[in-house]
């Protein structure tokens, strides 16, 4: 059996199961983000009682976003390449 490379359909394989993780992960962070905001009963982040855990895991929820995107931009511009 042929072994293939990082940049070869297992590498493709690797990174498209890494971004359907992530995006897992994202969907995961806004459930606790409900839950917390439910538990406090404030929903609105500009409000002044808006609970610490649900902006620190909105920040989590965005950055992972962001980096979905470029490893989304990543694997088009390999799947371009190949």
């Amino acid at each position: 059996m042929q072994d293939m490379s990082r940049s070869g359909a297992a590498g493709e394989l690797r990174l498209d199961a890494l971004i359907a993780d992530l995006w897992w992960r994202v969907r995961l962070l806004n459930t606790d983000i409900l839950e917390v905001e439910a538990k406090a009963g404030v929903f609105d982040v500009q409000q002044p009682t808006y609970p610490l855990l649900a902006v620190n895991l909105r920040a989590r929820r965005d950055n992972l976003v962001s980096t979905i995107g470029m490893l989304e931009e990543r694997a088009k511009s390999v799947a371009e390449a190949a």
